[in-house]
């Protein structure tokens, strides 16, 4: 499966929630919008932040749901690849494997 593929597929999954749950997520979606809108910092350094996050805390879907946002903000490879540098600096030997499926998550996204 490709991330591209993952990433529809993570797509799809979120909708079902959002429509069994619709209260609880659609208040979870404000709190999504409000803390990813540019502010003091950019939504592209916020998506960022939040590919660092995702890749330390492990989480897979997160990563590539950040990583397409962070390229539709106009994140390039490099900055993909400094992040994951910061997420590893602070996450170990973990946060190495996951950020080694961050930068093949950005690169199938960005194809």
């Amino acid at each position: 499966m490709t991330y591209k593929t993952y990433a529809d597929d993570l797509d799809q999954r979120l909708g079902q929630l959002y429509k069994t749950a619709a209260k609880p997520m659609q208040a979870y979606g404000g709190l999504v919008q409000a803390a990813s809108s540019p502010g003091e910092i950019d939504s592209k350094t916020k998506e960022l932040m939040a590919v660092a996050i995702s890749i330390t805390s492990r989480c897979e879907d997160c990563i590539v749901y950040h990583c397409r946002s962070a390229l539709q903000h106009g994140a390039t490879e490099r900055e993909i690849a400094e992040t994951i540098a910061v997420a590893v600096e602070m996450g170990g030997g973990p946060a190495a494997v996951y950020g080694a499926r961050a930068l093949a998550a950005f690169r199938d996204l960005k194809s």
